[in-house]
């Protein structure tokens, strides 16, 4: 794919999209914002569509076809939004959770509609955006309510790793908009190792959670000094307080995984909820991690 000759922003059309879907209103509302990368649209035909042994002669060809209108409309729409961003689109043919991961390793972004025209139509987000999030080597936006005017970018964030990315996504992302940023911290009295020991109470729990926050944010204040900030910080369930929050939020980032959970898990409980029910655009980040390069 042409997302492999340079770091550009690439959104994802995988499999046959709805016209106007989410894959257009992340052109259009959350792909980029200052031209200051080039756009690759990728348009993904399953390789069984080729395969199929009885289809009708030309199933293939009206296929591409199609795909070529499909493609040919998301470079119209990004070019009206954006005159002077240099766009291009490719059509292959694959598997589209592993073309677009793939395209991931050579993208500075990825966004794709939250679902696709296959599978059901009452599932929240499809098989191909969960699996391009779980496994993407670059934040991957993903597209199922657009929300706009808000004025705000919202950031979860647990202090770890993964939430320290998120929140470097957030603030870049809310300078490039004009924005300010909203980060939430969502905590909760941790559990004694035995019931009768004493632990700190629900007050001392909180300034701490406030001084790791505060300390989270301060580099980031002093690198974004036009960003203004805006925080919560909360007693309940992360999940919870971040679907609740991204109906105030034009977007919202978190990381892949926090700090509970399994570490082989592609995404974490808190990214999984509010890829499903978030109220808003979602993007999720990982930490960089070191590129491969072959030996020489």
């Amino acid at each position: 794919m042409k997302a492999e000759r340079r770091r550009g922003r690439c959104p994802g059309s995988c499999g046959r999209l709805r016209p106007r879907g989410g894959a257009w209103r992340g052109v259009k509302e959350t792909v980029f914002h200052a031209g200051r990368c080039p756009l690759l649209i990728a348009h993904v035909l399953p390789a069984w569509e080729f395969d199929f042994p009885f289809f009708p002669p030309g199933r293939s060809q009206g296929l591409s076809r199609r795909g070529a209108e499909i493609l040919a409309e998301a470079v119209a729409i990004a070019k009206e939004s954006h005159p002077g961003l240099e766009v291009e689109s490719d059509q292959v043919s694959g598997s589209p959770a592993e073309v677009l991961r793939a395209a991931t390793e050579r993208a500075c972004c990825m966004v794709l509609g939250a679902r696709g025209e296959g599978g059901l139509g009452n599932l929240l987000m499809g098989s191909v955006s969960l699996q391009v999030a779980g496994h993407a080597a670059c934040p991957v936006g993903v597209v199922g309510e657009i929300a706009t005017g808000h004025g705000r970018v919202l950031v979860g964030t647990d202090g770890s790793e993964h939430s320290t990315a998120a929140m470097e996504f957030a603030f870049e992302e809310a300078s490039l908009r004009g924005v300010h940023v909203h980060s939430l911290r969502a905590w909760s009295m941790p559990t004694k190792p035995e019931p009768s020991e004493d632990g700190p109470g629900p007050d001392e729990v909180e300034a701490e959670q406030r001084r790791q926050l505060d300390d989270q944010l301060a580099p980031l204040r002093h690198r974004y000094p036009d960003v203004e900030i805006e925080t919560t910080l909360v007693r309940g369930k992360p999940v919870t307080e971040l679907v609740r929050a991204s109906g105030r939020a034009d977007l919202a980032v978190v990381g892949s995984r926090g700090k509970g959970g399994f570490h082989g898990l592609a995404l974490g409980s808190v990214s999984h909820g509010l890829l499903h029910y978030g109220i808003c655009p979602v993007a999720v980040v990982r930490p960089p991690q070191p590129r491969h390069t072959p030996s020489a």
